[in-house]
C-alpha cells in the first residue's frame, strides 16, 4: 500500500521520504484519539488528495498513449 502513496505523491510532484510519512500518520492517529471530531475533515483531506493523485495519474498515463 505504501508503495502505490509513493508512487501517486511522485506523480503529483510530491517527494516525501517514508519516515516522514510514517511520522505523518502517527500524528494524525494520535489527533483522532484526542479530537475524535476531526476524522470528517481527515477523511476529507485524504479523499481530495487520493482523488487529485488519481486525476494527475490518469491524465500522465492517458497523455503517453498514442492513438
Amino acid at each position: 500500500m505504501s508503495d502505490i502513496v509513493d508512487r501517486g505523491l511522485k506523480k503529483a510532484g510530491i517527494h516525501v521520504s517514508k519516515p516522514i510519512l510514517a511520522v505523518i500518520c502517527v500524528i494524525f492517529g494520535l489527533a483522532l484519539f484526542i479530537f475524535p471530531e476531526l476524522v470528517g475533515y481527515l477523511i476529507g483531506v485524504f479523499l481530495l488528495v487520493q482523488g487529485i493523485i488519481f486525476l494527475v495519474e490518469y491524465y500522465s498515463s492517458s497523455g503517453n498513449k498514442k492513438s
